[in-house]
């Protein structure tokens, strides 16, 4: 209801006009104001009201005035009386809105169970979708304990629909897969997982192992044999609620529950978890396509710097040289050449240093130690993750890694050096710079291209690619077909979005934009730079180039101190959870907090102690089994079963 209404809504809300006014003339004193604010709070809402608690006093002297009702004691109308019965019959046969019958109610159930509780699991929506029924078919919303009753109906008879149909598209062999995963979920020998485990566990550290095992892991949830069919024309909500719901509850759970709603929730766990250990996959093989890189840079560079020493006045040392050399051209380097240069021999032995450790013989060991750290550890993995996951491009001018990527899966085991002489071997954008020198060699006149060298100029290259989008993996959530993620109307109505974004339709147009942005803001960094006295840029390093300066501590505001001091004196030290309690209290936030699961047998005060508990342990991080140790008589058991149920 309304609690306060600036002069605007009280002239669109509660404005009575025309025949409104001739239907309130004939009533008196605290009638006639009961009678206005009923009338105008039924045309808006389309219910009654149950009394004027929830009016502010603005909106009734609004109504009072509009009626010549000011000063009249509103306590005195009777909303339930049989004067307000009479008032609600004729403010009903104004508007031509009837009173619910059992007609209507089943009417409106079996329309929101087939219209909406397909699609719509949350009951809240389904009440909306519900009172917007009654105002177009002009039916009066029946009382707030059917309408709960009505909106469980319908969520049921939804879900019943839904399941069943879900449950008819699955076969029998797949039906039996479903129901020995929950069956099975329970071993004997605690040190061993069961499928079911596997399938639920979160991927681990970026490792070979860890991408092994969300290989198994793919390759068990594709077993069950899920049809592409059985989910496609159920609602994404739904499907999420209802992974939701197995994550949080056991196998002896889900085992309780009707036949078609047991097998359409862990089908629909099994097609989300397909999705997330794609994506799982398709990140870890991002960070170790890097890593390989990465370490390989750092073990190198740890092998040839750890005498290094940087040379400075390269360019002077070359100059005394050369001057010394053509000088004296028949006397020994070392009596014409090291005297020639500051600190002789030991400053030449530095620079030789530098170069290798910089230079192109750097950069060649470490193409080197990559090739045989790849060869030795990660192509395992890699290459049966390839096996997997289908990589797609909707752009020809990527058609090339994908390409490279068949040759190379059709080589995978062929345990040569070389890909045979007559292979077709695409070119792409990973083949580019000193990379050829370690792909493309000659033998015996013949050009020949190096297996593991090529493997891992594809892999960077389509490490690269999933990264911009540019290729896309079949069954990804997160690194999914990017056209999917524009509207299905895209193409036909692509002027219109392009004025929406204000972005224009010429790309050229849009990348010069971008260019030109970017080079303003470049030039104002590199003028502003040098006078900034907090900011340092330098060698790289392994806290990076830029280093910021920590700011100074400004002092405490005087009023600051002040106002603790008050606080202090008047209340003393007051602990962190009661300040959450009395947050929740005048909030009423926890009335919002449903559980995943469609009921709970928990009392509210107990409910709402452990949520407390829950909320608190993460939100000062300090964790829900230092929380469990407090006397407040719920276990750590408790509380975990809590934050699984109720809490993301």
């Amino acid at each position: 209801m309304d609690t306060q209404a600036d002069l605007d809504e009280l002239v669109a809300g509660w404005t009575l006009v025309g025949d409104e006014l001739d239907l309130v003339a004939g009533k008196q004193g605290s009638n006639r104001l009961g009678f206005g604010l009923s009338l105008r709070y039924y045309g808006e809402h389309g219910r009654f009201l149950d009394d004027a608690t929830g009016l502010s006093s603005e909106v009734i002297d609004f109504v009072a005035r509009q009626v010549d009702a000011v000063g009249v004691d509103l306590a005195e109308y009777e909303w339930d009386g049989r004067t307000g019965r009479f008032h609600r019959a004729q403010i009903r046969e104004y508007f031509g809105f009837r009173e619910c019958s059992v007609n209507d109610a089943e009417a409106v159930a079996a329309w929101l169970a087939v219209k909406v509780c397909e699609r719509e699991r949350s009951p809240v929506r389904v009440r909306e979708e519900l009172l917007a029924w009654c105002r177009r078919e002009k039916v009066e919303p029946p009382s707030e304990g059917r309408i709960d009753r009505l909106v469980r109906s319908s969520l049921h008879r939804g879900e019943l629909a839904v399941t069943a149909r879900i449950a008819s598209r699955l076969s029998v062999e797949v039906r039996s897969r479903l129901d020995d995963l929950t069956a099975d979920a329970t071993v004997d020998d605690g040190d061993d997982e069961s499928v079911w485990e596997l399938m639920l566990a979160v991927p681990g550290n970026v490792s070979l192992n860890s991408m092994l095992v969300e290989i198994e892991k793919l390759k068990a949830v594709r077993a069950v044999g899920i049809p592409a069919s059985a989910f496609v024309d159920v609602a994404p909500a739904v499907i999420a609620g209802w992974q939701s719901r197995v994550a949080v509850e056991s196998p002896s759970h889900l085992r309780t529950h009707p036949d078609d709603l047991r097998l359409s929730m862990v089908a629909a766990m099994l097609v989300v978890r397909e999705r997330e250990i794609v994506d799982a996959l398709v990140e870890l093989f991002i960070a170790t396509v890097h890593r390989i890189g990465a370490r390989a840079g750092r073990k190198v560079t740890r092998e040839l710097t750890n005498a290094f020493k940087r040379v400075t006045g390269k360019e002077n040392i070359l100059f005394s040289i050369a001057e010394a050399a053509l000088d004296s051209p028949e006397e020994p380097v070392r009596d014409v050449v090291f005297p020639a240069v500051a600190g002789g021999e030991s400053t030449l032995q530095d620079l030789v240093h530098e170069y290798r450790t910089k230079g192109p013989q750097y950069q060649q060991i470490v193409r080197a130690t990559l090739k045989a750290s790849y060869t030795n550890h990660y192509r395992r993995g890699l290459i049966a993750l390839l096996e997997v996951l289908e990589f797609r491009s909707n752009n020809t001018a990527h058609r090339p890694v994908l390409d490279a990527l068949d040759l190379v899966k059709r080589h995978a085991g062929a345990g040569t050096r070389y890909f045979p002489a007559g292979e077709t071997v695409p070119a792409h954008k990973g083949l580019s710079g000193d990379w050829k020198l370690s792909v493309f060699v000659d033998v015996a006149g013949v050009r020949r291209v190096k297996r593991s060298a090529y493997e891992i100029c594809m892999f960077q290259a389509l490490r690269e690619q999933l990264r911009g989008k540019e290729v896309w993996v079949v069954g990804a959530g997160k690194w999914r077909n990017p056209d999917d993620d524009l509207p299905a109307d895209f193409e036909q109505r692509r002027t219109d979005h392009y004025r929406a974004l204000r972005q224009p339709l010429d790309p050229t147009e849009f990348i010069s934009d971008l260019r030109a942005e970017m080079e303003a803001e470049l030039d104002a960094l590199n003028h502003d730079l040098p006078d900034l006295g907090w900011v340092d840029i330098a060698e790289r390093g392994r806290q990076g180039a830029i280093r910021l300066s920590p700011l100074t501590k400004a002092a405490e505001p005087q009023n600051l101190r002040r106002l603790k001091r008050e606080l202090s004196a008047r209340w003393g030290p007051v602990q962190m959870i009661d300040m959450l309690k009395e947050a929740v209290l005048r909030s009423g936030c926890l009335d919002q907090v449903t559980a995943v699961a469609s009921r709970t047998d928990l009392d509210a005060d107990t409910l709402a102690e452990r949520l407390l508990l829950v909320i608190y342990a993460y939100g000062t991080n300090t964790g829900i089994r230092s929380v469990a140790g407090g006397e407040h008589g719920h276990s750590e058991d408790d509380l975990r079963y809590i934050r699984r149920r109720y809490l993301t």
